[in-house]
Formats: structure tokens, C-alpha cells, sequence
């Protein structure tokens, strides 16, 4: 099978982006985005996943990181969408239960074209380095949305932002790993309308 991959070029009067994703690959990384926290939580979504993912952003930090991280959840979102195609015989839907020290996470995904987003996690602090927390929920709406994926967060537990944060990235990772397995017994498309909408 040939490995899936995308690459996506973003440049906007607040950010320039360059994104390359390949789904099947062994979890290697090269992330700059000029945000300290946000190049770790995108190393580990592609450690966990065993994506390979390349980003350099150049965006208007002296304003705030909101364009560049939302800028970059568009990117990744859209690069996550063509990296998988016509999404031929892929499980569709993935989720897991990830902890990590306090925070206990679970996240759920279905690659069914149609987009959603919703999370429950509490974050009860207003940044965590140079990162601001409610940024997490514009990021993760943005690939929801911009990839066509229903994408959904239940905090079980914790109460330490960081953890939290971390436990999402990777319980995403995680999730979206198993959606976009390829499954032999599937023909075509897990869809009884047999289409998967874009």
C-alpha cells in the first residue's frame, strides 16, 4: 500500500504555514511553530499516532498565539482530509481512554464528513508557558471542521492543566490512529448510504 500523505501551504497576512502529514508513518516529527508548549503537544500527537508530521509556522506572535495555533488546526485538519482520500476501507471511527499521571481523558472520533466538536475538559488556568488554554478548543474545532471529523472529549479525571492538555493531544493521536486503519473486510466504505460525505 502506498503510503497516505498530504502537504499543505497556508499563508495569510498572520501566519505562513507549511504542513506535511503522512498517516502511515513511524512517529517522527519536525515541529516549529515559535510556541514552546504547542511544538511538544505536536510532537506527541505524533509520536503516539506514529504520524510523521512536519510544521513550520511563521505567525503574529507579538499580537497573541491565536492565529497561529488556530491557523495551524486548520492546516493539520486539512492535511489529516486529503491525506486520506476517499477513505476506502478505513475503520471510520476510533477512540480511546488515555491517562496521564492525575488527568484521565477520552476522546472519540468518526471520520464521517460531516463536522463536529464538543469537549467537556475544564481548564482552570490561562496559560501553561506561552500557550493560552483556551486555545486548545479553537485548535481541536479547527481540525475537527477543517478534516470533516466528529471529534469528541469527556475528562474522566484531573486537575493539572498540563496533563490535561498532553492527555488530549495523545488520546487524539491515539483515536485517530485506529479510524484510519485500513480494515481487509471492508470493500468500500463503512457507511450504509455508501458514501462517506467530504
Amino acid at each position: 500500500m502506498n503510503k497516505r500523505t498530504a502537504s499543505v501551504q497556508r499563508n495569510t497576512v498572520e501566519t505562513k504555514i507549511q504542513l506535511s502529514l503522512t498517516i502511515d508513518g513511524s512517529g517522527q516529527a519536525s515541529v516549529e511553530t515559535g510556541i514552546g508548549f504547542f511544538d511538544h503537544m505536536l510532537n506527541g500527537f505524533a509520536r503516539h499516532g506514529l504520524f510523521d508530521l512536519e510544521v513550520k509556522v511563521s505567525g503574529d506572535l507579538y499580537v497573541d498565539c491565536h492565529h497561529t495555533i488556530e491557523d495551524t488546526g486548520i492546516a493539520l485538519g486539512t492535511a489529516i482530509r486529503k491525506a486520506i482520500g476517499n477513505k476506502k476501507g478505513i475503520c471510520r471511527y476510533g477512540d480511546r481512554i488515555l491517562p496521564m499521571d492525575d488527568a484521565l481523558i477520552l476522546c472519540a472520533v468518526d471520520l464521517c464528513g460531516r463536522p463536529y466538536f464538543d469537549s467537556d475538559v475544564a481548564l482552570t488556568v490561562d496559560r501553561v508557558g506561552y500557550f493560552d488554554t483556551e486555545m486548545v478548543r479553537e485548535f481541536f474545532y479547527a481540525v475537527a471542521y477543517s478534516a470533516g471529523m466528529n471529534l469528541h472529549f469527556k475528562q474522566l479525571a484531573g486537575t493539572n492543566n498540563h496533563h490535561l492538555i498532553e492527555a488530549m493531544f495523545k488520546a487524539f493521536s491515539k483515536a485517530l490512529d485506529e479510524a484510519v486503519q485500513m480494515d481487509p473486510r471492508i470493500v468500500d466504505v463503512l457507511s450504509t448510504k455508501g458514501s462517506l460525505g467530504d
